[in-house]
């Protein structure tokens, strides 16, 4: 018998019940893995509220890295003692040890570590199709990213600045924006007390930005508009501050011929060959020190409603580990 953060309804953290799972072996396809280190993300607040449906009981959580324990026996390309960690695969990385198909885990490279891969390959993963392919940033853009100092903007922004792009980054307080600034923003903007709209005007003397890259919704979606130059692009990929409502699609011709996605990350690694390509992206930055992983915060696994009620209060920067 091994635990598992399961949830039985939606709910606040409260619902989130540390219990004993009964863990068989794999399929012929499957890997049963031990995780070493799994990773904490806003969507997981959504699951567990409800925003995102999801069938019930579950065990939360979609992000991991561990060690494989057993193969399947149609699994090529994995063998017991592999490390390997995913982003992009069904719910249960909540658990000390689980199933999971083995071609939604990729390896990971020695110059990697596992704390480093789950608390990298969703956020990090999702960075990458943001910038390679929701809207391919080049040597001399300017784009926005909000919540630069969280998770997926830590990461956004030193990739960025790593292609010669002036990022403008949102943040919440000035001890965020100061690190921000420390991870490639060349601006930050505290939206707690300043017009982000007038201050990317003022910055970019009117020409505004080529990308907005908003996974905060609701609070900043419209205003986000403002900042792109004609013919922009939106790419509104999360809902920290809720779900955004419907608008008039004659805005966007108004304020310039501007183009929106609401880009998912499964959509974007749905094959083997996009999951290992993206992967291995990431993997490339992260191991020549381009992109530098800040897990901030650590909580034993079965205190995982501890780090839930942090991440929604906004009390933490950069990565959130869980730790078997």
């Amino acid at each position: 018998m091994t635990h598992a953060i399961r949830i039985h309804e939606h709910g606040g953290p409260e619902v989130m019940k540390w219990e004993t799972v009964e863990v068989g072996a794999p399929n012929e396809n499957e890997v049963r893995l031990r995780h070493t280190a799994v990773g904490v993300n806003f969507i997981d607040i959504y699951h567990r509220t409800g925003l995102y449906k999801i069938p019930l009981p579950t065990v939360l959580g979609r992000e991991g890295a561990g060690v494989v324990e057993a193969v399947g026996a149609s699994v090529t390309g994995l063998k017991v003692g592999d490390r390997v960690a995913y982003g992009a695969a069904p719910l249960g990385s909540y658990s000390e040890v689980r199933l999971i198909p083995a071609d939604r885990v990729v390896s990971i490279p020695a110059n990697v570590t596992d704390q480093q891969a789950a608390s990298i390959m969703l956020k990090g993963m999702t960075a990458q199709y943001l910038i390679r392919r929701s809207y391919a940033v080049k040597a001399g853009d300017t784009i926005l990213v909000h919540a630069a100092a969280g998770g997926v903007g830590l990461i956004l922004c030193q990739w960025a600045k790593s292609i010669d792009v002036t990022v403008i980054g949102t943040v919440g307080s000035d001890e965020k924006g100061k690190l921000a600034i420390a991870h490639g923003c060349n601006f930050v903007i505290n939206y707690s007390t300043e017009d982000f709209a007038a201050r990317v005007a003022e910055i970019t003397g009117g020409k505004k930005c080529a990308a907005v890259y908003d996974g905060v919704g609701k609070d900043t979606f419209l205003k986000s508009l403002d900042c792109l130059r004609p013919r922009g692009v939106m790419a509104s990929f999360g809902n920290a501050s809720g779900k955004v409502e419907p608008f008039d699609l004659g805005i966007l011709a108004a304020k310039g011929s501007l183009y929106v996605q609401r880009p998912t990350l499964d959509t974007h690694v749905a094959t083997r060959d996009d999951l290992v390509a993206t992967a291995n992206d990431l993997f490339d930055v992260v191991g020549r020190g381009i992109v530098k992983v800040e897990i901030n915060q650590t909580y034993a696994l079965k205190d995982a409603a501890e780090a839930h009620r942090d991440l929604a209060a906004r009390k933490t920067t950069g990565s959130t580990v869980l730790l078997p």
